[in-house]
């Protein structure tokens, strides 16, 4: 995936090399066609088409611009409230990760979202011990955000 990456970058700068015009545009314009050219000749690489990745990449930011979208709101309608109605709480959650890299991005993309916090880390056991603003309300909130991120997550980095 490296190799094609860049490689991608080299056929977009000989096309600005080409062209004698050294911006974005022309730039985008050999990236886009490089990848074109890379993705026609995939079956030559030992890797699958790093285009997928990114899509899967993009899924991931995507999915987490949500998800940060509904916890804070959600998070906001308890703040705003005249009188705190939550009940905070650690409960333990079981993950499918395996690395240390895809567990600390499930743990990061978890944390950075209001309402929650990644306490601590099992890997070996493949345990996260969660802390929820108000558990009964989220943990299944946590757990199907999770199990989206896992998803994903696995998609990129595997």
């Amino acid at each position: 995936m490296t190799l094609q990456i860049l490689l991608n970058l080299l056929i977009a700068a000989m096309w600005m090399m080409l062209h004698d015009t050294w911006n974005m545009l022309t730039f985008a314009i050999g990236f886009v066609l490089g990848a074109i050219i890379l993705f026609g000749m995939r079956r030559f690489f030992p890797a699958p088409f790093y285009g997928r990745k990114f899509w899967f990449l993009l899924k991931l930011g995507w999915l987490f611009s949500i998800e940060l979208l509904v916890s804070s709101i959600v998070a906001i309608e308890q703040i705003i409230r005249p009188r705190l109605n939550i009940q905070p709480g650690v409960f333990r959650m079981q993950t499918r990760m395996k690395t240390e890299w895809e567990l600390s991005l499930l743990a990061n993309l978890m944390t950075l979202t209001p309402g929650s916090v990644v306490m601590e880390i099992a890997p070996e056991d493949g345990l996260m011990y969660v802390h929820a603003m108000d558990v009964p309300r989220m943990k299944k909130g946590i757990i199907r955000t999770k199990d989206k991120f896992e998803d994903v997550i696995i998609e990129v980095m595997r």
